[in-house]
């Protein structure tokens, strides 16, 4: 008995061709010979995303399931690597919890900073904001060796450092305190530098929306009945940069997943006690170190299915409209 034909084809376009998946195929086809010149425009990019994206990430799921070591072939050891990491890895399960204690507190108050920062940026006449804004976009594109030999000025464990010399000439200390040894503080430590160092791409977006949400807005709802700035901001700034506050959610998601180079700059690899280690000084360890390549590969996919996970969060959260 044959299929039933059905309608076919987008706009102008109709045929009749039955349900299967070489007539969606034929169907995709004549859609690409109609919009040629579109899929040539895209062509450079999908073709870039293809090869420096998709073909990593297929490559590392199918490494997470092999033993390799650079020198001999891949050879497959089925669920091995993912049983040793969840099970018999205790030092990966401690750079989990960091990572995710690091991520819930630098991502949301990395986020609210840069909004407001870039929303105080926007009140300042426009003359003043470039000089503002390079001011707090400078740390974040400063490497973290350079910015790093400041911070350890700041915290050195000697008399010298100029945070213990300060408390200690206050009195608030009687010897000098190991900031960067001590496994209390080392964890604050990192949050604290990389709250100074991210005002990234996230913050120069927010600017961007800010200044271009319309003029008539603000006074429409002057006429409404919004008396000040923080009624602005609630009910005409922020539902108008949906989008600019949506795309840097994802980029704080991601860049606080990320920590790496602030750690190993700070406090070394492996860090005392291994109290500021990471998913990804994890990775770096077993990959450029040890050359469990297989092994880093399934810590690289359970990193990348954590950061799809929280992606998917916020667009649940921020992407509905």
């Amino acid at each position: 008995m044959s299929a039933k034909p059905i309608e076919a084809g987008t706009g102008g376009g109709t045929g009749t061709l039955p349900v299967s998946s070489r007539s969606r195929l034929a169907q995709l086809w004549s859609e690409m010979k109609r919009h040629k010149v579109s899929y040539l425009f895209l062509a450079p990019f999908l073709l870039l995303f293809f090869i420096f994206i998709i073909v990593p990430i297929l490559t590392s799921i199918t490494l997470s399931f092999s033993y390799y070591n650079i020198l001999e072939a891949p050879r497959f050891i089925g669920f091995s690597n993912y049983k040793l990491l969840f099970v018999d890895d205790d030092i990966f399960m401690q750079a989990v919890g960091i990572t995710l204690k690091f991520a819930f507190i630098t991502g949301p108050v990395g986020y609210v900073m840069a909004f407001l920062l870039a929303w105080l940026i926007s009140q300042i006449p426009i003359k003043y904001r470039f000089f503002y804004t390079l001011c707090f976009y400078t740390p974040s594109i400063t490497s973290a060796t350079a910015m790093s030999v400041v911070w350890l000025y700041m915290f050195a464990g000697d008399r010298k450092g100029m945070l213990n010399h300060w408390l200690i000439r206050i009195g608030l200390l009687d010897e000098p305190f190991l900031y960067l040894q001590d496994i209390r503080t080392i964890v604050p430590v990192i949050i604290i530098v990389s709250l100074w160092m991210s005002m990234g791409v996230g913050f120069l977006a927010f600017l961007a929306g800010l200044q271009n949400v319309p003029k008539d807005l603000y006074e429409a709802g002057e006429i409404d009945g919004i008396r000040n700035r923080w009624q602005q901001l609630f009910y005409i700034t922020v539902p108008s940069v949906k989008p600019q506050l949506l795309f840097g959610a994802i980029m704080q998601v991601v860049s606080s997943l990320q920590v790496f180079d602030v750690s190993v700059q700070l406090v070394g690899l492996p860090s005392p006690l291994y109290a500021g280690h990471t998913i990804l000084t994890h990775l770096f360890d077993y990959a450029f170190i040890r050359f469990e390549m297989g092994y880093a590969s399934a810590i690289a996919v359970v990193l990348f299915l954590l950061m799809m996970g929280l992606n998917r969060l916020i667009f649940n959260l921020l992407g509905r409209d």
